[in-house]
């Protein structure tokens, strides 16, 4: 599987370009203030975007739909808990200091349509609240392999986890979310987290601070 990332200030925000290693089938996760590397990624590496998926819909995480969209003219994905966020773009710039533009409509909910598949990858998208109500796992595996690369947003970090003090957050439950939902994923699932280093699962089992 064709995994690569990056980040720019201010907020050092993972932006991800995984593609289907047979195909060159991709999607785009959490385009942000990265989008134009991202972009670059894809043209370097000649793959073909099917879907552009917001784990959930901080500004940080969607501050280039805009731009991403006019790329790839391809299904924008969210879950329908975070589109109250995700329609206050706009507000959320002025709360944090950026100008920010309406974003683009949705066209396909999570919570309606949780499987889907680019080439020959899987992927399962499991609702994971708590750090925003509509957060999610996207969990990815090729073929017949295990799933076992998560790409989680802001739930769970390399030794921390996702603040709870935004709109919608909620401390109890992202731990509930994490601890039913992420932790039986398995010890040796690879965590991508939207800010800082991969990590995983068992790893944060063993060491993280807050589930321990």
């Amino acid at each position: 599987m064709l995994i690569e990332s990056c980040a720019v200030p201010p907020f050092e925000k993972n932006g991800y370009v995984v593609a289907c290693p047979v195909t060159g089938e991709a999607i785009v996760i959490d385009p942000g203030a990265e989008v134009d590397q991202l972009i670059a990624i894809v043209r370097r590496t000649g793959v073909s975007v099917r879907y552009i998926m917001l784990t959930h819909s901080h500004l940080d995480h969607i501050a280039g739909c805009n731009e991403a969209k006019a790329e790839w003219d391809v299904p924008l994905v969210l879950h329908k808990d975070d589109l109250f966020l995700y329609e206050r773009a706009v507000q959320q710039g002025v709360a944090f200091g950026f100008r920010m533009r309406p974003q683009p409509p949705i066209d396909a909910w999570f919570d309606q349509q949780p499987e889907w598949t680019f080439g020959q990858c899987r992927l399962t998208a499991h609702h994971t609240p708590g750090h925003s109500p509509g957060q999610v796992c996207l969990q990815v595996g090729v073929g017949d392999g295990p799933a076992d690369r998560l790409f989680v947003g802001d739930t769970l970090f390399a030794g921390s986890i996702g603040r709870t003090d935004l709109p919608g957050g909620d401390h109890a439950t992202l731990l509930r979310s994490i601890r039913e939902v992420l932790l039986p994923l398995g010890d040796d699932a690879i965590v991508y987290p939207g800010h800082g280093p991969t990590t995983t699962i068992g790893q944060e089992r063993r060491t993280n601070p807050f589930l321990i």
